[in-house]
């Protein structure tokens, strides 16, 4: 039986050496810190994970030895699957259920500017090939496309396996209207709207945020659960500063893979054409890692 996916899952970096090349065992003793952590899972080959300037290889291996890593821990795996051609998706998709993934995290086409119909269909032909769930990544940042209601609705009434989304629209009104049309489980997408988001129906956090402050994160779903709404504010008052720069810097793989180093954890360069970070954006980042854990 499927685990049924919530909380807060911290969308893991791919750290690399000076040469740009996977550092595999840096990525492993990250793994372990994370399993030690209180986030009910990880997601790895996601869009804070680099994908698209990893090759295959890359990402099939990252695969291996995570889910050879979290197949007998409590701690869930989420694995992105995500690429522009659909029989690409689906060679991921059955590459990451050999490998103990509990979820298939997979956004839409993001260059060729699918229509609907189109939408629909690559996530219906990765739904009638998988029996691990689907999460859609509903992303117009990225992808240039904001999934229309209609469309999730149609995919959560005809698509058995797809009954996740990360909704990452930075509408919260998008999110209550699948709250209240959907059956699928809502996992909030945008940092800087986390506790909205859970106030509105999400149960779940795939979060950029949680790789720095993954305790945090995780007590203010906890208190939101309990009822504790005013503990979680107090929490979110120091959260929110962190997510509304990941969010707004133009560098979130950047600033996590800083922040892993300033943990004695790995994070290293990130391949070119993204750039580091300036003295003052470390220090930012220092500033606002300071109250958090």
């Amino acid at each position: 039986m499927n685990k049924q996916l919530k909380g807060v899952f911290p969308v893991l970096i791919t750290p690399m050496n000076e040469d740009f090349s996977v550092n595999y065992d840096g990525m492993k003793e990250n793994v372990k810190h994370y399993l030690e952590q209180k986030v009910s899972g990880i997601v790895i080959v996601g869009s804070t994970g680099e994908f698209v300037s990893l090759d295959d290889e890359e990402k099939m291996k990252i695969v291996e030895m995570v889910g050879s890593m979290v197949k007998d821990t409590d701690t869930q795996l989420l694995v992105g699957i995500s690429d522009e051609r659909t029989d690409k998706a689906l060679k991921f998709a059955a590459h990451a259920e050999e490998h103990h993934a509990d979820g298939l995290l997979l956004i839409n086409s993001y260059y060729g500017g699918p229509t609907m119909d189109e939408i629909y269909h690559q996530f219906k032909d990765v739904n009638d090939q998988v029996s691990t769930p689907v999460m859609i990544y509903n992303n117009p940042f990225t992808s240039g496309i904001d999934i229309e209601l209609d469309t999730l609705v149609k995919m959560d009434e005809q698509l058995g396996n797809v009954s996740y989304i990360k909704e990452s629209s930075g509408d919260i009104r998008k999110l209550r209207d699948v709250a209240r049309s959907t059956d699928l489980t809502i996992f909030c997408g945008s940092d800087d709207l986390a506790l909205e988001s859970f106030l509105h129906g999400a149960t779940g956090w795939v979060s950029v945020a949680g790789n720095i402050a993954p305790n945090s994160a995780s007590k203010m779903l906890e208190h939101v659960e309990a009822g504790n709404y005013n503990e979680a504010k107090e929490i979110y008052k120091d959260l929110l500063p962190l997510c509304e720069f990941l969010e707004n810097s133009g560098k979130f793989v950047q600033i996590v893979k800083k922040a892993m180093d300033l943990k004695g954890l790995h994070g290293g360069s990130s391949r070119k054409p993204r750039l580091g970070l300036s003295d003052e954006e470390i220090k930012q980042l220092k500033s606002h890692m300071e109250k958090l854990d």
